[in-house]
């Protein structure tokens, strides 16, 4: 098993930046809706941390996705948002519980992580698809993507999540 949280984490950044490239941005479900489940990355990462390396790999995600697909720095942008906003929603689902020391997902409820996981999608989601039109004219599409991308996503995470848990979550 792998022990050290930076091989752990190292792992999933690769693997998720791969998923979401080779596989997830493929799909194309009814036609425009593609799951963005490299999200999990902001989910799974450890909760004390390092706040600029955390920022400069929200960052490097979302350009590495932006390289392969040429997105124009979207998902970077979007990436670097939910990096920014994380201890803030964190707060907000799980209180001020989650800077004491003894704090763990595990420790907390299954609505209070999948309220954290549906978050960090919209706020990715709101970002990504309001600067990928960048028209309020189309604020009734970017919605549509908005919600049929952030429920086909939520679902997408929430089973990887509890496919691919570990006990460090």
């Amino acid at each position: 098993m792998l022990t050290s949280p930076i091989a752990l984490n190292t792992i999933r950044f690769v693997l998720l930046v791969l998923a979401q490239v080779l596989i997830f941005n493929r799909l194309n479900f009814l036609g425009s809706i593609n799951p963005m489940v490299y999200v999990l990355f902001f989910y799974w990462y450890p909760i004390r941390i390092n706040r600029p390396l955390f920022l400069f790999l929200g960052f490097l995600l979302g350009f590495s996705i932006d390289i392969f697909l040429d997105t124009m720095a979207l998902h970077a942008m979007a990436a670097l948002t939910v990096a920014f906003s994380r201890p803030v929603l964190m707060r907000f689902c799980f209180g001020a519980n989650f800077e004491f020391q003894g704090f763990t997902f595990k420790s907390t409820t299954k609505v209070q992580r999948v309220t954290f996981l549906a978050l960090l999608i919209l706020v990715q989601h709101i970002v990504f698809f309001t600067f990928e039109m960048l028209s309020f004219s189309h604020i009734l599409l970017i919605l549509k993507k908005i919600v049929f991308t952030g429920i086909l996503t939520l679902v997408l995470c929430v089973l990887l999540s509890s496919l691919f848990a570990t006990e460090t979550d």
